[in-house]
C-alpha cells in the first residue's frame, strides 16, 4: 500500500487537503471519487510503499455507485447504436456549453438514470480523463463507434479549446445523417415491393409463361419463334445449370474487391474513384467541403494557429486521397503560402470556395469567411442530397418499366404470330 497526499474540492466549492492509503494512484482517485470530491493535486509521499503492480483487483465501489475498474477499461470496448451516440454528444455538448468541465459534466450523464447503456461508456470516459488522459484518446479506448471522425474532430476540438462547438457541430452531422438514413429506408420501402414484384413477375415470365408459349409456337406448322422469346428462353436455361457457379463467382468478386478496397495501399485509389461517382461522388466532395470549413473555422476562431488548425483538420479527414493534397498544404502553408494560395494549388476546392477564403483573408476575419462558406455549402449538400432521392423513384419505375414492358411485349408479338400461323392455314 502506498500514502497519497491531496488537495481537492469539495461539494460547496472549497479546498481541502488529507492523506489517504490505497494500493495505486487509481484506486486514490476513486477514494476521492466515492468521497465526492474532485481532485486538484493527487502526489504519492515519497516515504510510502510501492503501489501494487497492475491488474490487482480493485475495492468494490459504495452501493448504486457505478465505477469500473481501470484495468478493466481497455478490455471491454463498448458497442454503441448510432442514436446513442447522438444522444450521448448532445448531452455533453449542453453541458459543457452551461459552464461545466468535462469530469463534472460526464458524472452528470454518468448518474443518470435514463441513459442505459452509455452510463457504463460516461463511467470509463470519466475514469480516464480524470487519470491524466485526453478525451479524444478515452473514446478510442471505450468504444470503437465513435470512429476515427468523431476522435479526431473531439482532439481539434480540445486543442482549441472548443470542444463544446465541435461537439455541437458533430451531434448537428449525426443526427442529419440519421435522418437522411431514415428517409432512405422510407423512401426505399415502395421501390423495394416494386422490384420484389418485377422480379417475381418476371420470373412467373421466364419460368411458365414463355415456355408454354413456345411449346405453343413449336406445336404450330409455320410458326417461328420471336428472336427475343429465343434469347430469354437461352437466358434462363443458362442460368437454371450454373446458377451456383453464377452466384459463387459473384460472391468471389465481392470479397475480392472488399479486400482490396480495404488494403491500405488501394485506399487513396478508392476514395479517388468515389469522388467521381455520378451524384454521390458531388454528395461525397461537398461534404468534404463542409466538414473542412467548419472545423477550420471553429479552430481559427478560437485562436488556434492557421496551420495548426490546418494540420488538425487534416488529420480529422478520412478520404485518404483528399487527405494528402491536405498534408501537402500544410507544408505550403508552413512555408509561408496563404491559405487560399495553397488551397488553389492543391487542386480539391471548388473556385467559389477558394474566392470565399481569399476575401476572409483579405479582411482580416477568415474564421467569418469559413463559416459562411461552409452554411453555403452545406445548402448544397442538402440540396445534391435532395435530388439523389427525388431520382430514387423515377429511375426504379423506368427499371421495372422497361423489365416488364419488354416480357410483355414479346409475349404480345408471340400470341399475335400464333393467331397469324393458325388464321393462315
Amino acid at each position: 500500500m502506498a500514502s497519497f497526499k491531496y488537495k481537492a474540492l469539495d461539494s460547496s466549492g472549497s479546498i481541502v487537503a488529507g492523506e489517504l492509503t490505497a494500493g495505486d494512484r487509481g484506486e486514490a482517485l476513486r477514494q476521492l471519487d466515492r468521497k465526492r470530491l474532485q481532485p486538484v493535486s493527487l502526489n504519492m509521499d515519497s516515504g510510502g510503499a510501492e503501489p501494487k503492480k497492475k491488474g490487482a483487483a480493485a475495492k468494490p465501489a459504495a452501493p448504486g455507485k457505478p465505477v469500473v475498474a481501470d484495468e478493466e477499461i481497455p478490455d471491454g470496448p463498448v458497442k454503441l447504436k448510432r442514436a446513442d451516440v447522438v444522444l450521448f454528444t448532445e448531452e455533453l455538448s449542453d453541458m459543457l456549453s452551461a459552464g461545466l468541465q468535462l469530469e463534472p459534466a460526464l458524472r452528470a450523464m454518468e448518474n443518470r438514470q435514463e441513459l442505459g447503456g452509455l452510463k457504463a461508456v460516461s463511467t470509463k470516459i470519466r475514469q480516464l480523463v480524470r487519470d491524466g488522459n485526453s478525451f479524444s484518446s478515452s473514446l478510442k479506448r471505450v468504444s470503437p463507434s465513435f470512429g476515427p471522425l468523431y476522435c479526431s474532430l473531439a482532439a481539434a476540438g480540445e486543442a482549441s479549446g472548443a470542444l463544446d462547438t465541435i461537439l455541437d457541430r458533430q451531434a448537428h452531422y449525426l443526427k442529419t445523417l440519421q435522418e437522411l438514413q431514415g428517409k432512405v429506408i422510407l423512401a426505399m420501402i415502395y421501390p423495394a415491393f416494386l422490384i420484389m414484384a418485377g422480379i417475381g413477375v418476371g420470373i412467373v415470365f421466364v419460368t411458365k409463361l414463355i415456355p408454354q408459349l413456345v411449346g405453343l409456337l413449336e406445336s404450330t406448322p409455320g410458326s417461328k419463334i420471336p428472336l427475343g422469346a429465343q434469347i430469354m428462353m437461352g437466358a434462363s436455361n443458362f442460368f437454371g445449370k450454373w446458377w451456383l457457379v453464377i452466384a459463387l463467382a459473384l460472391g468471389a468478386g465481392a470479397i475480392l474487391f472488399k479486400a482490396w478496397k480495404d488494403n491500405e495501399d488501394n485506399r487513396p485509389t478508392w476514395d479517388r474513384m468515389k469522388l467521381k461517382l455520378p451524384l454521390f461522388g458531388a454528395v461525397i466532395e461537398r461534404r468534404f467541403y463542409v466538414q473542412f470549413l467548419e472545423t477550420m473555422a471553429n479552430l481559427v476562431g478560437n485562436g488556434l494557429p492557421l496551420l495548426r488548425a490546418l494540420e488538425l483538420t487534416r488529420d480529422a479527414t478520412q478520404n485518404l486521397f483528399i487527405r494528402s493534397h491536405l498534408t501537402e498544404m500544410v507544408d505550403w502553408v508552413g512555408d509561408g503560402r496563404s491559405l487560399s494560395a495553397s488551397m488553389m494549388r492543391s487542386g480539391v476546392f471548388s473556385p467559389l470556395l477558394i474566392d470565399m477564403v481569399t476575401v476572409g483573408e483579405q479582411t482580416g476575419k477568415i474564421d467569418i469567411a469559413l463559416r459562411k462558406a461552409g452554411v453555403r455549402f452545406d445548402k448544397e449538400l442538402n440540396n445534391a442530397l435532395q435530388r439523389i432521392m427525388a431520382l430514387i423513384m423515377p429511375a426504379v419505375l423506368l427499371v421495372m418499366a422497361l423489365l416488364i414492358g419488354s416480357m410483355a411485349y414479346l409475349m404480345i408479338t408471340a400470341i399475335f404470330q400464333t393467331i397469324q400461323s393458325i388464321g393462315g392455314k
